[in-house]
């Protein structure tokens, strides 16, 4: 039998691996850890984050895989190649930020949260989301994916006694439960046709399929991608994410919109490149027309939201990301029609790594403004430069990043690597879609900046922003800057080597 794994490269899965574990450590030192000491749970955390990040070093010196066939190294169930390091630290960091964002939101909470089932919760979908990138077969893919989303569910619904968080948390698990049983009956129909779980095997098997089962073997590559398309917030599957990011707590909702998007275009590509290569002419259109209407859909949300509204900063953000999600998934369809695949999909690696940064850091203002105004109205952003001018520029540099426009230039470079992708593959029509949306996308990030610098209603207050809001504000802000000083070096690091 051939069906017998060799042994666990235990470097290669340390990531993944060690955020589990602490998140276990966490849930048990919860047990023994007074009331007034709760705090040191989310610091362990944190820590905790950070060394699984650090732990991507050592596994930088070249490609390692394991749980692999045996006499086939190319039939690996866990690879730890360029494409799965940079979405890890993409997952981890991220993971990371929501953590220092959750310090203080738990504080703040006075116990509404029991912390010690947050952070196992969160801990345990981080190492979900980054085992994802890393599967290369079709039952681990949909593990990770579930492991990365059930937490999540909880997460969202957390705070006791809250109806509008019970209420997203309903929506949000009724919608993922559906769309998961639809594509684990594409993985059902994919094995059925082709007898193998493998990416790189069904990649092969998938061409030489029986003429009376090709129909059988397209409705379970259109089906497979219906989960992840659910993840990334894709319409016609986005309907959850509005009322989830406002009834979660807004470090979850900062989680969701960064660390869950990363899942579902990780797992995505995936499928996509390595798996169905051979059935580019049925994902390509179908992820063009989707990418053209979630990010019309998105832009055109975002851009019907009343500032006086309740929690319509939040709302802003959420259906601006899934306008987002839309300029994601325009080079994932390119490459069904680009002769240079890997460097179509290099655009969305970079495009995610850019939106995770600049996205991160506006709800960590957010959640800086949400401590004096918790219904977090557009509108209670006017004047922010007055009470405090560091936040307001710092938000104002977030905005014109997610909008393209200098001096966010690493916001600019993305959507221009974008567009460079669409174009090589000849989709005319998608460019124009898409340029069309930047405009439309221009108009409400602009208005939400200008209206920063307008002078105060009434008194200017003070914000006290304590240290892990500051720590996490700080280094998007540097990442921010950074970045844009030297944008080249995102789509060098984003190489994915996955060809």
């Amino acid at each position: 039998m051939s069906s017998l794994v060799q042994s666990v490269d235990w470097l290669a899965i340390a990531p993944p691996t060690l955020a589990a574990v602490v998140g276990l450590v966490v849930l048990v030192a919860d047990l023994f850890v007074g009331e007034a000491r709760k705090a040191v749970l989310g610091w362990i955390s944190v820590a905790g984050l950070a060394a699984a990040a650090l732990l991507l070093l050592p596994l930088l010196d070249g490609d390692r895989a394991t749980f692999c066939v045996t006499g086939d190294a190319d039939a690996c169930s866990y690879v730890a190649d360029r494409f799965t390091l940079v979405i890890q630290l993409l997952v981890l960091g991220g993971a990371l930020l929501a953590a220092l964002l959750s310090v203080t939101a738990l504080k703040d909470a006075d116990k509404e949260i029991p912390e010690g089932e947050y952070w196992f919760l969160l801990l345990s979908s981080a190492a979900g989301a980054a085992l994802l990138p890393a599967s290369r077969d079709l039952a681990t893919l949909i593990v990770a994916l579930e492991v990365a989303s059930l937490p999540a569910f909880a997460l969202v619904g957390i705070r006791r006694g809250d109806r509008k968080s019970s209420e997203a948390a309903l929506k949000f698990f009724l919608s993922s439960v559906t769309a998961t049983a639809v594509s684990l009956m594409g993985v059902s129909f994919v094995y059925a046709t082709t007898g193998t779980l493998h990416l790189t095997r069904i990649a092969d098997r998938i061409q030489h399929v029986d003429g009376q089962f090709h129909t059988l073997a397209q409705t379970g590559v259109i089906l497979t991608l219906v989960g992840f398309a659910f993840k990334t917030a894709a319409v016609p599957f986005h309907f959850w994410v509005p009322d989830t990011y406002v009834g979660a707590p807004l470090p979850i909702a900062a989680y969701l919109s960064v660390v869950g998007k990363a899942v579902g275009f990780s797992g995505l590509i995936l499928v996509t490149v390595i798996a169905f290569p051979s059935y580019a002419d049925v994902w390509g259109p179908a992820l063009a027309a989707l990418a053209a209407l979630t990010m019309t859909v998105g832009n055109v949300g975002a851009l019907r939201q009343r500032s006086t509204r309740a929690y319509s900063a939040v709302r802003l953000l959420a259906w601006s990301s899934v306008g987002q999600a839309g300029y994601l998934l325009v080079p994932i369809a390119s490459a069904a029609y680009s002769k240079d695949a890997q460097k179509a999909i290099g655009s969305t690696v970079a495009y995610a790594l850019m939106y995770a940064a600049v996205n991160l850091g506006a709800f960590a203002v957010a959640a800086l403004v949400a401590r004096t105004s918790p219904l977090n109205r557009i509108s209670d952003y006017r004047g922010l430069y007055a009470r405090n001018p560091l936040s307001a520029l710092v938000l104002g540099f977030f905005l014109l990043c997610l909008a393209g426009l200098p001096p966010g230039i690493i916001g600019l470079f993305a959507k221009v690597t974008v567009f460079s992708a669409v174009v090589d593959a000849g989709l005319g029509w998608l460019a124009v879609v898409m340029a069309v949306n930047v405009v439309i996308a221009l108009f409400y990030y602009l208005q939400w900046t200008t209206l920063l610098f307008r002078a105060p209603e009434g008194e200017p207050g003070t914000h006290r922003v304590p240290a892990p809001l500051t720590a996490a504000i700080a280094l998007t802000a540097v990442l921010g800057v950074a970045l844009s000083g030297a944008p080249q070096l995102v789509l060098r690091f984003s190489e994915t080597g996955l060809f």
